[in-house]
């Protein structure tokens, strides 16, 4: 099964809203961080991916769609090996990007700097596509800030317009279902895994990993 969309936003904008509505937009399944930790045997594929030596066809068995990280990292190898799916690009407010990642997947002390630490297969998978000069810098605002436009900037010159849709999430469903060409759902678009819905299930006794949003 070929992926119809790839998403190249970054993890905190609004990434995990968009896997949701990708599966009841009839993209589904629809691949995510969460899918990685709920299937831990997967990181040595992604480990293999990060050194230059991806099974995309294993990696995405079953899915139809796949955002989020590690899927943002590798989105210009994505666009080239499947060139017949679209790209969302997710954006918000770059300075209110920074400060979520501080509380959430950057926080210090956090699920990724903790695991990079490590040397597992878990810290192996994060150091597969968080990297220099990223990793030096995941708490710096300007280095960050800078990052994330250069990223969009990156994609949009890219990716043809045609190909490409840059998405916020509170722009809700129509210009997601414009540009796949599908009908607009009843119900109103997910809106999931907020900043304090993140930091709440991290504090719970048993934090299931790196959901985003």
């Amino acid at each position: 099964m070929a992926l119809e969309v790839i998403g190249s936003g970054l993890g905190r904008t609004g990434t995990k809203s968009l896997q949701t509505a990708l599966a009841q937009l009839g993209f589904g399944p629809c691949h995510h961080m969460v899918e990685v930790f709920a299937h831990p045997e997967t990181m040595p594929m992604w480990i293999a991916a990060g050194d230059g030596h991806p099974d995309w066809g294993s990696i995405f068995a079953g899915f139809r769609s796949a955002v989020d990280y590690p899927t943002a990292a590798y989105w210009r190898e994505l666009a080239a090996h499947y060139p017949n799916a679209k790209v969302i690009h997710t954006v918000r407010d770059p300075e209110a990007w920074f400060e979520s990642t501080q509380a959430t997947i950057f926080r210090a002390g956090g699920v990724a700097e903790g695991a990079m630490a490590g040397d597992d297969v878990r810290g192996a998978f994060f150091r597969s596509f968080i990297k220099p000069p990223l990793l030096g810098h995941l708490h710096d605002r300007g280095f960050l800030v800078d990052y994330f436009q250069r990223h969009t900037e990156a994609v949009k010159a890219a990716i043809p317009a045609e190909r490409l849709l840059v998405y916020e999430i509170r722009e809700g469903w129509q210009p997601l279902c414009d540009f796949l060409g599908v009908t607009v759902p009843d119900e109103a678009a997910p809106l999931e895994n907020t900043r304090a819905e993140f930091i709440a299930r991290m504090n719970s006794p048993t934090p299931p990993g790196g959901a985003q949003r």
